[in-house]
Formats: structure tokens, C-alpha cells, sequence
């Protein structure tokens, strides 16, 4: 039997800090996946693969970035009616606070 396939959009985020929040607005239910280079290789292979999301019922869907490096944001329709209409925004992370200075006693 053939594997299912079903329809997505996939977003190449390039280089992204940890911290970044990637805001992914919806038009519908769907998943919204964010994965290492690898793992998108074995989503497009067809393969198990790890990510961070899942179903989004509401939008906008916000993800932190979990750390420094290449993403890629998948937005699919596995399990749903059909592919929802779908756009990504990057909100920079945070300045890292200053650090406190204290004088010594």
C-alpha cells in the first residue's frame, strides 16, 4: 500500500537565534511543524522525524526558536479538511538583559 501523502507549505527560515518567536497565522486548523534541517529531510523522505508544534487551533500560533541554527517551518494538513492559507512573521528575540552590577561590601 502506498504511503498517504498530503499537502503542506514549507517555510525555510535560514539562520535563526535562539529565542526568535515565529509567529505562523492560519486561515484553518492544520499542524504547524518546526524542524532541524535533518528532520525536514526525513519529512520529505517520508521517514519518522522529531519537531516542536503540533495542531493549531487557534491563530496566530507562536513557537520559540530553541536554539541557535537553520529552521524549517512546516505548515500541513495531516488529519484535517484541507490545507489552510498560511504566513510566517519573525519577531526578534530578546536583547540578553545587561548584567547586574553590584558594588562589593
Amino acid at each position: 500500500m502506498a504511503a498517504q501523502t498530503f499537502r503542506f507549505t514549507h517555510y525555510d527560515l535560514k539562520q535563526l537565534r535562539a529565542g526568535t518567536t515565529v509567529e505562523v497565522t492560519l486561515s484553518a486548523v492544520n499542524n504547524v511543524r518546526l524542524l532541524t534541517p535533518g528532520n525536514f529531510q526525513r519529512f520529505s523522505e517520508k521517514l519518522d522525524f522529531k519537531y516542536t508544534g503540533g495542531v493549531a487551533k487557534k491563530s496566530p500560533v507562536r513557537i520559540v526558536i530553541p536554539e541557535s541554527g537553520h529552521w524549517h517551518l512546516i505548515v500541513d494538513a495531516e488529519g484535517h479538511a484541507g490545507l489552510a492559507e498560511s504566513s510566517v512573521k519573525m519577531i526578534a528575540a530578546p536583547a540578553a538583559a545587561a548584567p547586574r552590577q553590584q558594588k562589593a561590601s
